[in-house]
């Protein structure tokens, strides 16, 4: 018995779409400004509206229907060091105004509530550099300066302003706080200088306060623009 070997007819070869063909010359086109636009040691600074949130964990589940964001401000500076072409190491120093809002008919406040904490956030991120675009992560530690909690008033009640209380015991706050931060950007030319389009999320491991549980989350969409640095303390610049 013979078996007989058939060719392939050309049209049973697969052929790429034209939506193929623009992925091919994207990435193409990413591969080819890798060197330009990978690890470059700059100084950036931080200037952003941030949108926070508490969420209140699993035993305060009822909570969540009443959860609302606060607007606050993100102020500091952010120093990137390329250790290779494809990583960077990222410190970031900066003040940020975090809290959250509970609306009307909560469990734990009945009126409107605001909590708001002034807080200094040092995250040490890795950044993973594509080209243009780049991937951020890593663990942060917070320290809240103060805070203070306003509940609004009603037809029977005055409005009401507090300070917070920090400690260990039921009702206080904490003044450390730890969690992690994870994010995607991407990086445009702008002369000698390079323009970031940074989103990333920061999600709090620890609970901000005592006897209910608040753990800070928030989304934050920032342009960044980068100041080259001459030296750079964890390897040698690759500008």
């Amino acid at each position: 018995m013979t078996t007989s070997l058939k060719t392939p007819q050309w049209g049973s070869i697969p052929r790429f779409g034209t939506h193929t063909i623009r992925l091919l010359v994207f990435l193409l086109f990413i591969l080819g400004t890798e060197q330009a636009f990978s690890q470059q040691t700059s100084l950036n600074l931080l200037l952003n509206g941030v949108t926070t949130h508490f969420n209140y964990g699993s035993q305060n589940s009822t909570l969540k229907a009443y959860e609302k964001g606060v607007l606050g401000a993100q102020v500091g500076v952010s120093f990137q060091a390329g250790i290779t072409d494809r990583f960077s190491l990222v410190p970031e120093l900066y003040a940020v105004m975090k809290g959250g809002k509970l609306l009307v008919n909560n469990p734990i406040t009945t009126n409107p509530s605001t909590v708001r904490l002034y807080t200094l956030e040092l995250p040490v991120l890795a950044r993973f550099h594509l080209g243009r675009f780049y991937l951020n992560g890593g663990p942060y530690v917070n320290y809240t300066l103060g805070g203070r909690m306003t509940i609004e008033g009603s037809d029977v009640s005055p409005q009401k302003k507090m300070t917070l209380d920090f400690g260990h015991t039921s009702g206080t706050f904490n003044r450390w706080e730890t969690g992690a931060q994870v994010g995607i950007g991407y990086a445009f030319p702008v002369r000698q200088k390079r323009l970031a389009l940074d989103l990333r999320y920061s999600y709090g491991l620890t609970s901000v306060s005592n006897g209910i549980d608040r753990y800070n989350r928030f989304l934050n969409v920032s342009l960044l623009l980068s100041q080259p640095w001459a030296t750079n303390p964890f390897g040698r610049s690759r500008e």
